[in-house]
């Protein structure tokens, strides 16, 4: 059973589970909130850049935001001020997701224009070091979208939404991605695991948009069904078994730029869904 815990959002994403409290991204308003089970919603940030694509969070509990049109990856100080954290500008292309693993390491991904170009792929996957050094890993990727790293810090899987796969990537000593796989032949966006190894990614069924959980090989295990588009999803609450889900009305026929005009200065379609799931969460974000 899927219920509403939140409404009036312009576009949730990057939807994250920490100290007790779903963490997202509301494009349009410029602002990371923080939602509690009750409902909740308290303004954690007020990025002051185009949009707040996707957030993680340091091994010493500094929020990273990154500003995806102006190439930065922003850290929250403990007096709430906004800095850079890295020199980025090297990669030379706007950003989109990030994640931490669980030894620091920052991997963001980027470089796709929002119309896909046939026969293109120019995302990639960059690593920014726990000394602040920033290197492309990962070239050629169809629009790269959310990102998880298994419990284990051995596997990067990366979204891409344009080449319709989730793409899995082994992990090196120092951070390099390698032996480059299709880990489902699924399209996705913001994506989780769970302990028993399945992801869970916005994707559809058919025509209509849904939650799906998805096994390794492409397998899908369960189907929750949205009535909008959905951006994110993640796993957490006080078992780590409650699905959080961020949908808006997004509208397929439309393009990127028309969608995201409508939302952010007309009504504001966005949600937050829950529903229970089989597994816990597992591994990062």
């Amino acid at each position: 059973m899927t219920e509403v815990l939140l409404t009036g959002l312009k576009i949730g994403e990057s939807a994250r589970w920490h100290d007790g409290r779903l963490w997202l991204s509301n494009w349009g308003a410029r602002q990371v909130l923080a939602v509690g089970l009750d409902g909740r919603a308290q303004v954690m940030a007020t990025v002051p850049t185009t949009i707040p694509f996707s957030i993680d969070w340091l091994p010493d509990g500094r929020l990273l935001v990154v500003a995806g049109p102006e190439g930065r990856l922003l850290r929250q100080e403990p007096d709430g001020a906004l800095v850079d954290h890295a020199e980025l500008r090297g990669l030379g292309a706007g950003l989109n997701e990030i994640v931490v693993d669980g030894r620091g390491r920052i991997y963001v991904n980027g470089g796709t224009d929002f119309h896909p170009g046939e026969g293109e792929a120019p995302g990639f996957v960059a690593l920014v070091t726990p000394d602040g050094v920033a290197r492309r890993v990962a070239e050629g990727l169809g629009f790269p979208n959310g990102m998880a790293v298994t419990p284990d810090n051995s596997t990067l899987i990366v979204s891409e939404s344009f080449a319709g796969t989730l793409t899995a990537f082994d992990i090196g000593p120092d951070g390099s991605l390698s032996n480059r796989r299709v880990w489902a032949a699924l399209p996705g966006d913001g994506i989780v695991l769970d302990t028993e190894g399945a992801v869970w990614t916005p994707g559809w069924t058919g025509t209509r948009p849904a939650c799906l959980r998805v096994a390794e090989g492409g397998e899908v295990l369960d189907t929750v069904p949205l009535d909008r588009a959905g951006f994110a999803c993640t796993l957490g609450g006080e078992d780590g078994r409650t699905l959080f889900m961020l949908a808006a009305d997004w509208r397929m026929e439309d393009g990127f730029e028309d969608n995201i005009r409508r939302l952010t200065t007309g009504p504001e379609t966005g949600q937050v869904l829950t529903a229970r799931a089989p597994a816990a969460h597992a591994g990062h974000p």
